[in-house]
């Protein structure tokens, strides 16, 4: 009796334990189907034309739908906007769309089947038509202005678009395979790649392969399944300029000739800048032509040298003619075309872009005009310079610049640091002082205008001004560095301010102060080594004839350390 009990009870036991075992077994393939569950979420966009633009699936992203209209494909301007062009422009008095893209230029004409590409008018099929207030532009005639190759897989519902600068690979597979969503096995099939079945590779990582399939689906499979790489096509390298600039600045007026630079070498200098343009005053995009026979010397000069050309185009300051021009899309694209004309006439390396005294209403305006004067130059393998003064000063001086998509929408952005205290200053003081220089230098790099240190050009005078106080009047008089001794008294001490990193000179005489922040070898060599010091593009300076001869070894000091 007693050995039966003991037999029932170890029965009992032996039950508990399977069942805890099959609790335990039941709740782990739980667990692993929750696990593994997620890995089968269909997550693809269900309902509308997919878009992938270079390999990626963008479709959550777009602010519109796409659609396809008799054979084109349509985007959203918006969408435009995000993923191509993002200073896409409807023109309203011309009721045109301008978009550009590295070196093409195009306006299409709303509601024809036509557009403006780089001066050339062709036919396109689809045309720019306006739904529910927004745009919708044939991207799929684009594919010139924004260096692509798009197509429409009819089977999937997805447009596919690349970029021809960048690389693609293709290759096959060695036998029949499904297409994982993740690098699993145990994962959702997102398409099915056949025997001999052709696919863009787009990354290798550890044993899989990221694919882009026939029907535009992006999923993976194992590497080792892969045959017959192909490089379809190459990427295209952008080129980073790694020569420091240091240019100079050759000004003279439109109404004399070019200075005669024979037999003269810069050195340090790798740009010069001769102001040859200059609008005509209310002139509607016509330009002075100052280059002349004179000028074609100082051209022949400076290329045997070994001078890039920068031509100076300036607006004179008039602020009028300026606006007039930045008003009118067909003025700015007339005075565009006059440049672009007479910098190819004269087989310049580039233009300097010196517009100044500008209303600051017409601030996005004139970004405009450098954003559609860049492409025409770069199609033409010339470099855009664009001046422009400090931030934070006044309305039209300093407020009318937009810094960030200037420098975004040129090669260079040249930060003219001088007349921190210019002629119309009520109280003394320096013209380009150091701490004054940095600060300003610093709003260029950093989060206020947030402009790559590789595009920017630190502008340093080769002058100061000597300033007199009588009383409660404040005048000043500009002096040449070259000249600063010649108009100081011999018995005057200077003393150096580490602030501003200038020597500084203060003297009374018939009953007036003068004072002098000076401009000289060790103020530009500071200047030069913050340069140095930010990791800039380079340096310019205005403006040759102005400086002490000395000067340009401190300058191919610099230089030379490329």
């Amino acid at each position: 009796m007693e050995e039966k009990n003991l037999k029932t009870k170890k029965r009992k036991i032996i039950r508990g334990i399977l069942k805890v075992l099959l609790v335990l077994v039941l709740l782990g393939i739980v667990i692993a189907i929750l696990k593994i569950a997620p890995n089968y979420k269909n997550t693809d966009i269900t309902g509308k034309t997919n878009v992938v633009i270079n390999n990626n699936n963008i479709t959550a992203h777009l602010k519109n739908d796409v659609y396809i209209e008799n054979e084109n494909i349509y985007m959203s301007k918006p969408d435009l906007e995000n993923f191509f062009d993002p200073d896409i422009y409807y023109e309203e008095n011309y009721n045109q769309i301008i978009t550009t893209y590295e070196t093409n230029i195009a306006n299409l004409y709303i509601g024809e089947n036509k557009m403006k590409l780089n001066d050339q008018e062709v036919e396109i099929n689809g045309e720019v038509t306006l739904k529910d207030e927004i745009y919708y532009i044939p991207i799929s005639d684009l594919t010139s202005v924004y260096n692509i190759d798009i197509s429409y897989i009819k089977e999937s519902d997805t447009v596919v678009i690349e970029s021809i600068d960048r690389e693609k690979i293709t290759a096959k597979a060695t036998k029949n395979t499904n297409v994982k969503s993740m690098k699993k096995v145990l994962c959702r099939t997102v398409d099915k790649i056949k025997e001999n079945d052709e696919f863009v590779i787009i990354e290798k990582n550890a044993g899989w392969v990221e694919v882009r399939t026939t029907n535009g689906k992006i999923g993976y499979i194992k590497e080792n399944i892969i045959k017959e790489e192909t490089k379809v096509r190459e990427a295209v390298e952008q080129k980073a300029n790694t020569q420091k600039v240091s240019l100079v600045w050759d000004y003279y007026s439109e109404y004399v000739n070019a200075p005669d630079r024979s037999g003269e070498t810069f050195n340090g200098v790798n740009v010069v800048s001769p102001s040859f343009f200059v609008l005509e005053r209310l002139g509607k995009g016509e330009i002075i032509d100052n280059v002349g026979t004179a000028g074609i010397e100082y051209i022949n000069w400076a290329k045997e040298k070994g001078y890039k050309i920068w031509a100076m185009f300036s607006n004179n300051s008039m602020i009028e003619t300026t606006s007039q021009i930045m008003r009118d899309y067909e003025l700015r694209e007339k005075t565009i075309n006059n440049i672009v004309e007479l910098a190819e006439k004269y087989e310049l390396d580039g233009i300097n872009l010196d517009f100044e005294n500008m209303y600051k209403e017409d601030k996005n305006l004139y970004t405009r005009f450098v954003i559609e004067l860049y492409p025409r130059l770069k199609a033409r393998g010339m470099t855009l310079s664009v001046d422009v003064t400090a931030p934070d000063g006044g309305d039209t001086w300093s407020l009318c610049f937009d810094r960030h998509n200037i420098a975004r929408n040129s090669d260079y952005i040249v930060f003219m640091a001088y007349d921190q205290h210019g002629q119309s200053s009520t109280t003394a003081g320096s013209v380009a002082a150091y701490n004054w220089v940095e600060v300003n230098l610093n709003k260029f790099l950093g989060t206020q205008e947030e402009i790559e240190k590789e595009k920017v050009i630190l502008g340093i005078p080769f002058y100061t001004r000597l300033w007199r106080e009588t009383g409660e009047d404040v005048t000043s008089s500009v002096v040449d560095m070259k000249d600063v001794n010649n108009v100081l008294p011999g018995d005057i001490q200077r003393e150096w301010l580490d602030d501003v990193k200038q020597n500084y000179i203060e003297y009374e005489r018939n009953g007036s102060i003068y004072k002098m922040w000076i401009e000289d070898i060790d103020s530009i060599r500071a200047k030069i080594n913050l340069a140095r010091e930010k990791e800039i593009a380079g340096v310019a300076f205005w403006a040759k004839g102005r400086e002490d001869e000395s000067v340009w070894d401190v300058v191919e000091e610099y230089i030379s350390e490329n």
